[in-house]
């Protein structure tokens, strides 16, 4: 056998991979990489998740702070207060007038705050006496009350007993003072 009849024989066996086989190699590699993806954005959510509860903790705790050196919660009066247009569109340390810098060095905002739509604000009402805060309309996807059920609001659950959960689905969180826990 001479080296060119080798050469051509080589060539035959040695063609590269079928349409079909790079068909399926690229299905299998966008399965995985949705697969990933759905992963990464569950993820996601649960870190934004954590970071609320942690926001509504610390300020809960500086307000506790606040009480026991004033002997009365920050009463900016009667309403409704957040960066949100709808609620006043403060700056956040104004949110809770006095809070800030001393007893929490910045009021912390809702990672998917949206000022203009009026959702995922942190929202403080507060007597003087007792106070609320609220995470208003949770619009991330993959939140699940199920995971806290003590910041369940049930003043916002679309029940029909103001502050008794009766089943149906709440749509805001809240951290409150007992007294501020109907409002």
């Amino acid at each position: 056998m001479d080296y060119m009849n080798l050469c051509k024989m080589n060539n035959k066996h040695n063609r590269g991979f079928t349409l079909i086989e790079l068909l399926v190699v690229v299905a299998i590699i966008g399965i995985l990489s949705s697969v990933v993806l759905a992963s990464l954005n569950s993820a996601r959510a649960k870190g934004r998740d954590a970071r609320r509860l942690s926001d509504m903790r610390q300020v809960q705790i500086a307000l506790e702070m606040y009480y026991d050196s004033n002997g009365f919660y920050p009463n900016p009066g009667w309403g409704w207060r957040g960066e949100c247009n709808a609620y006043g569109g403060l700056t956040p340390n104004n949110v809770v007038p006095g809070l800030t810098p001393t007893y929490i060095s910045t009021f912390p905002s809702d990672p998917t705050m949206d000022k203009a739509a009026n959702t995922s604000c942190y929202l403080y009402l507060s007597n003087g006496t007792d106070y609320t805060l609220l995470d208003h309309v949770i619009t991330d996807v993959g939140f699940s009350y199920t995971t806290q059920p003590s910041l369940i609001d049930p003043t916002r659950d679309g029940g029909s007993n103001a502050c008794i959960i009766d089943g149906a689905t709440p749509w805001s969180r809240k951290i409150s003072s007992p007294g501020g826990i109907c409002w």
